[in-house]
């Protein structure tokens, strides 16, 4: 029988025990490899529940009294990394931060976050060190560039990439990880800014069970769910699918608003009747509203819509799967970047159909 206890969030400072007994590779069963590509579990967050099943392997007579706080670090405090940090530091957490532009750690400093200058020094100085960058190239450089998070990793540490990269970017960071002695788990997200903000995120993770286990409680204080997914690459292979679906949703979506204004009818409707139906989403009806006035706040950044098209792509055409619909979305993606709309949210692909029907 698995049985579980609950962590509130604040009490970040357990981490150091689970991490010293979890590091233990002694006690870290081994997944075969034809297992690993199965989704082992997810798991609701809210509060925080660690199931003592997933430690049994290892040993229970951990001394109470060694609770000093686990060193946490972050990488990239960009329009999701700021938020995703920002709920470390309110848990309770030892923070330790980096960001290229040096005065974005600022407020997070003032939150009571340490700051280092490279995210070497990042990682050298944490137990867990956690990236969240813009693209696959920023998530090489940061993690194997000059000062790189893998130069500062060694024994009994580990690195959790949330960023959202193709999966050979990912083994390759995982390689050289590895290589250092440390332990690697890629953890893309399920989710924009307010979910961020809200510790809403779902996180798609693979590669060392071992370190899932000891990054779960960070995870739950940033998100609302959980999927451990077996090897590395198969986390960033599900998160390109669930973007590549979410992108084609929203090109399909401009399009009805577009026509429903086109043959005089309001979009507004439109946004009302989907709601109540069968094909309802959130989506849809956040981002209607403002899309009807041509606003389009950020939440997630078209330019990094159009990456995850064009990187899902590249996933389907690995193993020769058509996907026509996605296609065509990406190319929708391209003319509104053509237009200058990089860094207005995604849902602004609705103008690359009014600029087309200006022609």
């Amino acid at each position: 029988m698995s049985m579980s206890f609950l962590v509130k969030p604040s009490n970040c400072h357990h981490l150091s025990s689970l991490t010293a007994m979890a590091m233990s590779s002694t006690f870290c069963p081994h997944i075969p490899n034809h297992l690993r590509s199965i989704p082992i579990c997810s798991s609701p967050t809210k509060p925080i529940s660690l199931s003592l099943k997933a430690f049994s392997s290892q040993p229970s007579n951990a001394s109470s009294t060694d609770e000093l706080p686990a060193r946490v670090g972050f990488l990239g405090l960009g329009i999701m990394g700021s938020p995703m940090a920002q709920n470390l530091i309110k848990s309770g957490c030892d923070v330790t931060v980096w960001n290229r532009t040096k005065s974005k750690c600022d407020p997070f400093i003032s939150l009571g976050a340490k700051y280092k200058p490279s995210p070497a020094e990042v990682a050298a100085s944490c137990d867990v060190t956690f990236a969240m960058l813009a693209d696959p190239e920023s998530a090489v450089d940061v993690a194997l560039g000059k000062d790189g998070a893998a130069s500062g990793m060694s024994t009994g540490k580990g690195y959790v990439d949330v960023s959202t990269v193709d999966g050979e970017t990912s083994k390759l960071i995982s390689g050289h990880i590895k290589a250092a002695g440390a332990l690697f788990l890629e953890a893309p997200v399920s989710g924009s800014k307010k979910p961020a903000e809200d510790g809403q995120l779902i996180f798609l993770t693979a590669g060392d069970k071992s370190l899932y286990e000891i990054a779960a409680p960070l995870l739950d204080v940033m998100g609302k769910s959980r999927f451990y997914l077996g090897e590395v690459g198969n986390g960033a292979a599900m998160k390109l699918v669930v973007n590549m679906i979410m992108g084609s949703m929203m090109a399909s979506f401009s399009e009805g608003l577009v026509l429903t204004e086109k043959i005089g009818l309001d979009p507004k409707v439109l946004v009302e009747v989907i709601s109540q139906g069968a094909i309802s989403s959130p989506m849809y009806s956040l981002k209607g509203p403002s899309m009807i006035k041509s606003l389009y706040p950020t939440a997630f950044p078209l330019k990094h819509q159009q990456k995850d098209m064009r990187l899902a792509l590249g996933l389907a055409e690995s193993v020769s799967q058509s996907t026509p619909l996605a296609a065509a979305a990406n190319e929708l993606y391209k003319v509104a970047k053509s237009h200058g709309l990089s860094d207005e949210d995604f849902s602004a692909v609705i103008e690359a159909l009014k600029q087309k029907l200006k022609r």
